[in-house]
């Protein structure tokens, strides 16, 4: 069977898990509600040329624009028997409500909840975002290997004796972050390790549409060396049909066709997978855009969804050439694989979406902590120019990087809440901003009062 090719990160059939990503937002800001995450899912469903994208995967456990309230993804899914990869949203100092969401949902939806509960992901890229790169590259606030290991201690005690006990416990973020020794705590602490990479954003290297496989391919590959006998769940990728060009790579529908061909027809029905995106050009539509479906939710997508037998097999011989390689070709052979020769920097990691355009707000604020639309979290391109998340606010704390607001990039993004960084360098950049913010408030309030007087004493 020439899909073995994938055995060496594939699990067995029965528990295959394919579907999309989903945010808790439309890309101008709105709340999803259940009748729209209904729709999602009956169209991914349907979807015309393909079958079986039965399942969701979430970010946070609340609903947008409220406190703790339960998404209202979760009556969805029960409606429309769509399984589940619950999300808790970690950066940002909110996850005592998405703790409280999840108690609150496991009470109410009980037994018909848990059976449909795949997985849960205890974070998502909070290691790339809170690393030298992710602060690079304005990714936002992220998170301590040390409290997200207690955040996943504490998941678990929730579970224990419910109808979610059986529910393995994951965390998602990108290859350069899993292969990091100073995050192995949550490698050995966590049942299955999620991985997001994005060939399209790892543009300080050859990233074109023809060396997209090979990226994937190698940046899993390096995952897969730290995880051990754990399994390697593809939580994020895809490739976008619009929007500006990263290095070679080109966004558009004839290549996103190539990417699902190459990279995700072997993937589907032999490893756990949530493709990026379903839709996110409904209402506006974000720059990159990565949905399959256009600005109307229909079963007819955008490029032909069908993987042909003979390019599936071909691109799984290529896989299976790729995994046994391993990791070595990235430092030796012609094309580097996942970052340059001698360095860990920016561009290496590739990924990018966790959101869409259009997120109000991280954790901490009304704003549904850190769904929203979904859109890459976090870009390892080093570019910077389609970053994700930029920390800004009122600051306190020293050391721990506190920071707290809110700060849009374009409507893109905003962040707020509470990060804790693991260097210093970090938590001076991440609240760079508040500094330069609160020092241009001062002058400004200064230099009006200055006039103030003047005006006072020309009018005695």
């Amino acid at each position: 069977m020439q899909l073995a090719a994938l055995a060496a990160f594939a699990i067995s059939a029965e528990a295959v898990s394919q579907g999309f990503n989903y945010g808790n937002m439309f890309a101008d800001d709105s709340s999803k509600f259940q009748a729209d995450f209904e729709e999602e899912f009956k169209v991914a469903k349907t979807l015309v040329g393909t079958s079986g994208f039965t399942s969701a995967r979430l970010y946070t456990m609340i609903q947008a624009y409220s406190t703790n309230d339960v998404i209202q993804a979760i009556p969805a899914a029960i409606a429309q028997d769509t399984t589940l990869l619950l999300g808790l949203w970690a950066s940002g100092g909110g996850m005592d409500n998405e703790l409280a969401a999840l108690k609150t949902a496991i009470s109410t939806y009980g037994e018909e909840f848990g059976k449909l509960v795949v997985g849960i992901s205890v974070g998502s890229e909070d290691l790339y975002r809170n690393s030298v790169e992710g602060v690079e590259a304005d990714a936002g606030v992220g998170v301590n290997p040390d409290d997200l290991v207690s955040y996943i201690k504490e998941v678990r005690s929730i579970i224990a004796g419910t109808s979610l006990a059986d529910a393995p416990i994951g965390h998602v973020d990108t290859w350069d972050s899993w292969t990091n020794s100073s995050n192995s705590a949550v490698v050995e602490a966590v049942d299955w390790l999620g991985f997001d990479g994005y060939p399209f954003f790892q543009s300080t290297m050859a990233n074109s549409i023809s060396d997209a496989k090979e990226l994937f391919l190698e940046s899993v590959e390096k995952t897969k060396s730290v995880a051990g006998d754990k399994e390697v769940w593809i939580t994020e990728t895809g490739w976008p049909v619009s929007g500006d060009s990263e290095g070679e790579a080109i966004a558009s529908i004839e290549n996103a066709k190539i990417y699902w061909d190459e990279v995700g027809c072997p993937l589907f029905g032999n490893t756990n997978t949530w493709w990026y995106l379903l839709q996110d050009a409904s209402p506006t539509t974000p720059n990159p855009s990565f949905g399959i479906v256009g600005s109307t939710l229909s079963t007819t997508p955008l490029f032909d969804l069908s993987c042909n037998s003979t390019s599936s097999a071909s691109s799984s011989a290529a896989v299976s050439s790729a995994t046994a390689s391993g990791s070595s070709s990235g430092h030796s052979g012609s094309k580097p694989s996942g970052f340059p020769a001698g360095a860990t920097g920016a561009g290496a990691a590739g990924a990018k979406p966790t959101f869409t355009a259009g997120r109000g707000g991280y954790n901490g604020t009304a704003y549904g902590n850190g769904t929203f639309s979904v859109r890459p979290s976090g870009s390892a391109s080093g570019v910077g120019a389609t970053s994700s998340g930029a920390v800004s606010g009122s600051g306190s704390g020293s050391s721990s990087g506190s920071s707290s607001g809110s700060s849009s990039s374009s409507g893109t993004s905003a962040s707020s809440g509470q990060g804790s960084s693991s260097s210093s360098a970090a938590a001076a950049a991440s609240s760079s901003g508040v500094y330069t913010g609160a020092a241009n408030g001062l002058a400004s309030s200064l230099s009006g009062a200055v006039v103030a007087v003047f005006v006072a004493l020309a009018a005695l």
